[in-house]
């Protein structure tokens, strides 16, 4: 099956892609393009899947540059990732032919480029790093790389959608600890949980970060099984493990 590559209008021009889990060599709850070495999938089937979309990328799979995403806010240039992948969850670059991969699996894939300046990023933006401020730390590293905030566009891809993100009374605590105004991003549930407005968060940031432009493409991966892969959807269904999605862009 041919690889399925989304992309975003507000990124024309920039080669990138929000891959999703159809073409792929994995099977069983990774059924599909499984890039998550993570994962209990085969470790052989990964590397296949990931050779496959630096094929599409049109770059060998070592210039495939990833990070060991832990949630955090933290932003590394992709030129100084050695063998040993650092934990962080975003990356920047200036230098053609570095293809930045975030994987997800509902938190948001966020990619970031300033044309002109020739830098681009990818952020693995969950509630945690979009809270502490991942999405400004790959901004305002862009910006180190030579990027100008206003000349920057970012576009978040498939990701959980509010109506599939229920959460409880002590997640909503810490977003309204940070910042009252945050209460705009919850919607009551039933009892006393919460839907929680992940893209619309991660909008919110972006914008006040200064970007000239920002987006969401809308696609909810709770929502789509046969296109996406879910963590949540997996807890919901007892799986016992879950599939990683990729999204990359280069210059």
């Amino acid at each position: 099956m041919t690889l399925e590559i989304l992309t975003s209008p507000a990124l024309d021009g920039v080669q990138h892609g929000f891959f999703t889990r159809l073409g792929g060599a994995s099977s069983g709850v990774f059924s599909g393009l499984n890039c998550g070495p993570g994962s209990s999938d085969q470790s052989d089937i990964v590397k296949i899947n990931r050779a496959r979309v630096a094929d599409a990328m049109a770059v060998a799979p070592e210039a495939l540059i990833g990070v060991r995403q832990v949630h955090s806010a933290t932003a590394v240039r992709a030129e100084d990732i050695g063998p040993d992948s650092p934990r962080a969850d975003a990356m920047v670059s200036a230098t053609p032919g570095l293809a930045l991969a975030i994987l997800t699996a509902d938190c948001q894939p966020v990619l970031f480029a300033d044309r002109e300046a020739g830098v681009v990023g990818a952020a693995h933006a969950g509630w945690r790093g979009a809270l502490d401020g991942v999405l400004e730390a790959t901004v305002d590293l862009m910006v180190e790389a030579g990027a100008r905030r206003e000349r920057i566009t970012a576009a978040i891809g498939p990701t959980i959608s509010q109506s599939a993100y229920e959460v409880g009374p002590e997640f909503q605590e810490a977003f309204l600890a940070a910042d009252p105004d945050n209460a705009r991003f919850f919607r009551a549930g039933d009892g006393d949980r919460q839907h929680f407005d992940l893209p619309g968060f991660g909008l919110h940031r972006l914008r006040t970060a200064g970007v000239g432009q920002a987006e969401w493409t809308r696609w909810c991966t709770y929502a789509d099984p046969r296109r996406f892969f879910s963590y949540r959807r997996s807890q919901h269904r007892s799986e016992a493990d879950y599939g990683r999605l990729i999204s990359v862009i280069r210059l």
